[in-house]
């Protein structure tokens, strides 16, 4: 496979342009003469937070690029992110890497909120959330559960070649709906890891499998 002009890091739901993912597939990817671009979704604001935003973010950015394959590198959320930005701009997206991908999104992935937590979001407008980037509790707008409810991975049809990385120990991520989404799709290849939702232990062995993958070995 060759390699792609630019790479992309699409980093997870309160989470940062500068987690420790990021940082260190940059330095790798740096070695190979590429840099890894990482897109702040916290910006303008994280309580204004939507699906529909990143996308529209990702797309501006990838329009100012100069021609080229694209790989996207999607972390949890941002997993999520990429298949809809591939499902979108397809001409341009030749391959994706899902990190623990938040499949279950807008399908059961806010099952974490009782019926009646989300009936008091909508009611107030905002609900604090935890954001690891800053260490700190921050809002979110009711607006991004009422957005996400408008995007469904599967049923995003794709012919990009898939890599994807996940946790059997994740308890944010079932690993079974992953295997759900890998399983009729053959452009897919799924590693379940001993790991957990972050995949740290796991960086060295997911480089390995992705440096093939991303063109970068002879």
């Amino acid at each position: 496979m060759t390699r792609p002009r630019h790479v992309f890091y699409l980093h997870g739901f309160a989470s940062s342009a500068q987690s420790k993912k990021a940082a260190w597939f940059g330095d790798r990817l740096r070695e190979h003469g590429l840099t890894l671009r990482c897109p702040d979704f916290n910006e303008p604001a994280f309580a204004t937070l939507t699906m529909t935003r990143m996308l529209d973010q990702l797309t501006a950015e990838i329009e100012t690029l100069e021609p080229g394959p694209i790989a996207l590198i999607g972390s949890s959320l941002g997993g999520v992110v990429a298949i809809h930005a591939a499902g979108r701009i397809g001409a341009r997206v030749d391959r994706l890497v899902l990190l623990a991908p938040a499949v279950m999104f807008a399908k059961d992935g806010h099952r974490f909120l009782e019926p009646e937590k989300v009936a008091r979001w909508r009611a107030t407008g905002a609900i604090d959330v935890f954001h690891h980037a800053y260490d700190a509790e921050r809002p979110l707008h009711y607006a991004f559960f009422e957005d996400s409810q408008k995007y469904d991975v599967f049923e995003v049809g794709l012919r990009q070649p898939i890599l994807i990385f996940q946790g059997l120990r994740d308890e944010s991520v079932d690993y079974r709906t992953v295997e759900q989404y890998a399983a009729k799709r053959p452009n897919v290849t799924l590693s379940l890891l001993d790991d957990d939702h972050q995949l740290m232990a796991s960086l060295p062995r997911m480089w390995d499998a992705m440096q093939p993958f991303l063109g970068l070995t002879d």
